[in-house]
């Protein structure tokens, strides 16, 4: 169990081993929290002794009286505040104005207990200082992970962009300067690669909008009975001129119709990156089987490839945003590491599982499995 640091500062030695008591048998727990949060307490009885504490090791809570012998607790609270020091101050005292309120107020305090206060009253505040530093630490963590969640977008979009600019300001630096001659014929490999390139660049940028509209929980979504098998249709005729290029045979394998309770372009967003992957990391010749099974509880969909593969410790990380395999074989293969993310997102929206199965040079299975249980109907819609 996590303790929190209490450091009690008033000239009433009764005071402080009462709160002592209190706080040492006392823990704060909230639905939120995965488990309660103690209490241990530190004793002072004047400002200056405060002070030597607060330069040594800054407490979580300063459970504060003003009216001390020497330095006042006002004083104690402008040290605190000068210094910038990071706790959270409970003024105690029986000698509250207005005047003192405003002050300690603008020099930081949390609030107040007046005295003399009942130990419910003291249990009641310290709750709610333990769940101001709680959120205030969740919402640090949060902003934390986000910058460095922004930092790694950056950071993609940067490079996964720069590259195939430079490449396309080249080429077209080449037709501008006629190199290859006036015949527009002769740059028919320079305009496909061009072309190449923006889809890879359109392919980024969409995985990217993907990713926020879902996390942001801003993408409007449309949850009928779909069936499955006509999406899957689709995603292979979307994935077609790269399973030409890449002379990769899809073959779909499933009954007539698979319905299930889902957002039509959820699944297509699904299908699509699971294809492509498959595709992208097949050999030249390779085959892809797009398989969807169901029974009384489950829609089950398999994707497997007979592509290069992947070993097992690559596996765990496959999911995880900006992640993507590197090695002597992918190097050349574009990608931005968010598609499988999304996918695994999109399941668990529908209570659904993925899993993987791979092996390097034997390729690899995709498995998905949606429940068809009552609760696939109550989808959170917000």
């Amino acid at each position: 169990m996590e303790k929190l640091k209490v450091l009690v500062v008033d000239d009433e030695p009764g005071i402080c081993s009462g709160i002592n008591r209190i706080l040492s048998r006392h823990s704060v727990g909230f639905p939120f929290m995965d488990e309660n949060i103690g209490f241990t307490v530190q004793e002072t009885y004047n400002g200056e002794d405060a002070v030597a504490i607060l330069n040594e090791c800054v407490p979580d809570i300063i459970l504060l009286d003003n009216k001390l012998p020497g330095m006042l607790g006002i004083e104690v609270l402008e040290y605190i505040n000068k210094k910038r020091m990071e706790t959270v101050v409970l003024m105690i005292t029986s000698y509250a104005s207005l005047e003192l309120a405003v002050k300690a107020t603008n020099h930081g305090a949390h609030d107040f207990i007046p005295k003399p206060f009942t130990p419910h009253e003291l249990r009641s505040a310290i709750e709610s200082v333990t769940k101001h530093i709680f959120l205030k630490r969740m919402t640090r963590k949060l902003n934390k992970e986000g910058k460095q969640i922004r930092f790694q977008f950056l950071s993609v979009l940067s490079h996964e962009l720069k590259t195939p600019l430079n490449a396309i300001e080249g080429y077209l630096r080449i037709m501008q300067d006629r190199q290859a001659g006036n015949n527009i014929d002769a740059y028919d490999k320079i305009i496909d690669r061009s072309l190449l390139r923006v889809k890879g660049m359109r392919s980024l940028i969409l995985d990217m909008l993907d990713l926020t509209k879902i996390e942001s929980g801003k993408k409007k979504r449309e949850v009928t009975p779909v069936n499955l098998v006509d999406i899957a249709k689709i995603s292979i005729d979307t994935m077609g001129p790269i399973s030409i290029q890449k002379d990769v045979k899809i073959y779909l394998e499933c009954p007539e119709e698979v319905m299930l309770v889902a957002d039509h372009d959820e699944m297509e967003i699904i299908f699509n990156n699971l294809l492509s992957n498959a595709i992208k990391y097949n050999i030249e010749g390779g085959r892809v089987d797009f398989i969807i099974r169901e029974d009384q509880g489950s829609v089950n969909i398999l994707i497997r490839d007979t592509g290069i593969g992947m070993g097992e410790d690559d596996i765990p990380r496959l999911f995880d945003e900006f992640v993507r395999i590197k090695n002597e074989q992918t190097k050349n293969i574009t990608g931005s590491g968010l598609g499988l993310s999304i996918v695994k997102k999109l399941a668990r929206l529908y209570k659904g599982d993925i899993r993987v199965e791979s092996r390097p040079g034997e390729g690899s299975t995709f498995m998905l499995e949606f429940p068809r249980s009552n609760d696939t109907l109550n989808i959170d819609l917000t």
